[in-house]
């Protein structure tokens, strides 16, 4: 299965989201979006495959979105689009590709719903809590 990571280091859920995948046996395509930036091609079309409007992935926390007016009722997606384009960070994180889709992971246990396999039981979290018990289950 190829994976693909739109990742941030600095975040821990980016961190928890990445060590499941890796924990799984997988190798990922780790795309550290705030040092690349955005291409508009590339970002129209992960929006749209994880079916979210530039709003739905707008990164309210510890991002320039406040700062920049973006959090205001009436600003329209393409204001958003623009903006993150520009500032790479105003983007939620992670966002994983794979074969079954393609989601903002978040809460990290999302990433489950899009992998075939999953790490081997118990996994934690880097914080010390379950995401898979260790009877396999989803937490």
């Amino acid at each position: 299965m190829t994976i693909k990571i739109y990742h941030n280091p600095e975040c821990g859920t980016s961190r928890n989201v990445l060590a499941v995948i890796e924990a799984a046996g997988y190798k990922p395509e780790i795309i550290e979006y705030i040092k690349t930036g955005w291409q508009e091609e590339q970002l129209r079309h992960l929006l749209k495959a994880c079916g979210l409007t530039p709003k739905q992935a707008l990164r309210t926390t510890k991002s320039p979105a406040k700062e920049l007016g973006l959090m205001e009722d009436d600003v329209s997606d393409e204001t958003i689009f623009a903006a993150m384009l520009e500032y790479p960070i105003l983007v939620n994180r992670p966002i994983v590709v794979t074969e079954k889709g393609s989601k903002l992971c978040r809460p990290s246990e999302t990433v489950l719903d899009i992998l075939e396999k999953w790490p081997p039981a118990p996994f934690y979290k880097e914080d010390g809590t379950f995401m898979i018990d260790v009877d396999g289950n989803r937490v």
